[in-house]
């Protein structure tokens, strides 16, 4: 069965972004960014990868798992197909397929019901790149947490999770400390009741 992990940069204060959804507030540099390049290239949208001259292997995720506000912030800026490398998956209520070029795909029905389905299928890993609403709604099918928390505080805007969840669900496998001032700390799921 495929694994849906959470790979986001938030602020100390649990925020995933601004209220408007802007999220330049956040490092563009750093030696954090080494072991991006390194072990989550296929994070990077397609113009970042072409820049940098990487590649992305499809080694950690073959899926990427967004909510239409997330999708968007790129679109605003003339990126219709962030991650042509990877199946990408867009979460709406009030858009049509018309709205995205034939490389992204919009899913209008439970969220639930789709990530179930996808990780039945074959492919790599599930990528949750955002938003919040939308790790609200499949927190329970959320298996890894991998949150790049950055030296910021925005005091308002959209967070890492909306909604009520179960705060304990996660235990820390593991936090790196960059000089950055960047902290990836990674979660793993604790073993779900009856699950042996």
């Amino acid at each position: 069965m495929r694994e849906l992990t959470y790979y986001v940069a938030t602020s100390i204060d649990g925020y995933i972004a601004a209220p408007d959804g802007d999220w330049s507030a956040f490092l563009t540099e750093g030696d954090h960014f080494d072991m991006i390049f390194r072990d989550y290239p296929e994070t990077l949208p397609a113009v970042a990868l072409e820049a940098l001259g990487l590649t992305a292997d499809g080694g950690r995720f073959g899926t990427v798992l967004m909510g239409w506000g997330t999708y968007d912030v790129g679109l605003r800026q003339g990126v219709a197909d962030p991650y042509p490398h990877l199946e990408q998956v867009v979460f709406t209520r009030r858009h049509a397929e018309a709205d995205v070029p034939s490389g992204v795909r919009l899913v209008t029905t439970d969220p639930v019901a789709e990530v179930q389905r996808l990780k039945q299928a074959d492919g790599g890993g599930l990528w949750l790149c955002g938003g919040g609403r939308l790790a609200g709604a499949i927190w329970d099918e959320i298996d890894r947490l991998v949150l790049k928390v950055n030296p910021i505080v925005l005091g308002d805007g959209i967070p890492l999770v909306r909604g009520a969840v179960d705060t304990s669900a996660f235990a820390l496998d593991v936090a790196t400390p960059y000089t950055s001032g960047v902290v990836v700390s990674e979660y793993r799921r604790r073993e779900r009741p009856g699950s042996a």
